[in-house]
């Protein structure tokens, strides 16, 4: 099909990451740095003392931290000009009106399925009877989580609440603040404003969005450049610092988080055979390439260019589904957080020994699905996010003390389901609007 202009530029960012084998490169990235993580680690092989080994860590880890900061530098304008072009280019009011009323059911179902599965899974294979409760004392005493948990309540992610803050009443704080669901409505608010206006009076204001988008991705480009240094980066100081014996202590956690997700993701498969009707291996062969540049950047916001991209060349889905769908879904389509935040919340509570009956998980699953609705699509948030839950279920929310040394490997995995999710709703919504 023809190009926008919008396409044309995503295609000329995107054309260099796509066919350069990055996610071969960043899985090789991520072997070698587990490995020389447990070469060095006090708690591994230590080939090296302790203090050299926690002073090579941050340099090694360096990498790292300029790919992140220049994924987040430029989030806020990525997301804003790719929600305010994809809903403008559409050039069609009826087909957003179209598109909003089934895809945002369609998002609440599958994170009402995420999160059911969480329980289910934690429920049937209790991890917190593994524990050790020595380990348990030792990570509440340690204080790594006291500043993630400071001010920070339940009441703050309340549905209502979310509800009612959709609509940013100060945008310069929204941006400064990073919440990514006020940024996403003002964006699509400004696009549809568009869509009502006449196109020489929009232009202007189309074409500076245009730039913006090319800019941000140009940036984005360049980190990704160095994206399986960051991964080697940030694997090895994670593996340094945890240790082989902090990761067995929660080995069971861990495996059934992944478990979970990897139910998510045969439910994702099943939906794309079974409802959009497509072959699934060609689905997973399309976006395989985004999968792993969500594992190595651990934002949906930040692959979001590379997801529509994928979506269009790869799934042929359409320009007003894929721009539509997959901004909204990098806000609101977080399965694989929801799922998470459920497995960790009822981990805890197995490992606090607190009972929860049929009503208050039937409660924690509605506020779960609550939570991941807006949180940010920035690495690191879901840990956030769940200690406000943890508030409101009578779990100490130092106890995240606990999972946070696994925390980043999990919200990689997690990520990746989160992309894959989206992509799964362009070819159902694709589908959808051409047969109804």
């Amino acid at each position: 099909m023809p190009q926008s202009a919008r396409g044309k530029s995503l295609t000329k960012s995107t054309l260099f990451i796509i066919n350069q084998h990055l996610w071969l490169k960043i899985l090789i990235g991520m072997g070698l740095g587990i490995g020389l993580g447990i070469l060095l680690s006090p708690e591994g092989v230590a080939i090296v003392d302790a203090n050299t080994a926690y002073t090579l860590a941050p340099w090694i880890k360096l990498p790292g931290v300029i790919f992140l900061g220049l994924i987040q530098m430029v989030i806020v304008p990525l997301v804003v000009c790719s929600t305010i072009l994809g809903i403008a280019d559409t050039n069609n009011l009826e087909t957003v009106k179209r598109l909003g009323l089934r895809i945002v059911p369609y998002f609440l179902t599958t994170t009402a399925i995420a999160v059911t599965i969480g329980i289910v899974l934690v429920q049937f294979i209790n991890p917190g009877s593994y524990i050790d409760q020595s380990y348990v004392q030792a990570a509440m005493a340690s204080g790594t989580a006291d500043s993630l948990i400071a001010g920070r309540s339940l009441s703050d992610l309340t549905i209502p609440d979310r509800l009612a803050n959709m609509i940013p009443t100060n945008p310069a704080q929204a941006s400064l603040e990073r919440n990514m669901l006020q940024i996403v409505v003002a964006s699509i608010l400004v696009g549809l404003a568009l869509l009502t206006i006449a196109p020489k009076n929009g232009k202007p204001f189309k074409d500076l969005c245009l730039s913006g988008q090319m800019i941000t991705m140009k940036i984005v480009s360049w980190a990704m450049a160095i994206a399986p240094y960051a991964v080697f980066g940030l694997l090895c100081d994670i593996t340094i610092r945890i240790g082989m014996s902090s990761l067995l202590s929660v080995a069971v956690y861990m495996g059934t988080v992944l478990a979970g997700l990897f139910c998510m993701f045969c439910v994702y498969c099943l939906i794309v055979k079974l409802v959009a009707g497509r072959s699934i291996k060609d689905f997973l062969i399309g976006i395989r390439e985004v999968q792993l540049l969500a594992f190595s950047t651990s934002s949906s916001a930040a692959t979001m260019p590379f997801s529509i991209k994928a979506a269009e060349e790869k799934l042929g889905i359409s320009e007003e589904v894929s721009r539509f769908v997959v901004p909204l879904g990098a806000t609101i389509n977080m399965d694989g957080t929801a799922l998470y935040q459920a497995i960790a919340a009822l981990f805890l509570c197995q490992v606090f020994g607190v009972d929860l009956n049929a009503s208050e998980i039937t409660l924690l699953l509605l506020t779960t699905v609550g939570a991941s609705i807006g949180t940010p699509a920035m690495p690191g948030v879901g840990i956030v996010v769940l200690a406000t839950i943890l508030t409101g279920i009578g779990v100490p929310p130092t106890g995240i003390a606990l999972i946070l040394g696994v925390d980043r490997i999990l919200d990689m995995c997690r990520t990746t389901i989160n992309v894959t999710g989206d992509l799964t709703a362009t070819t159902v919504m694709q589908r959808w609007l051409k047969t109804k």
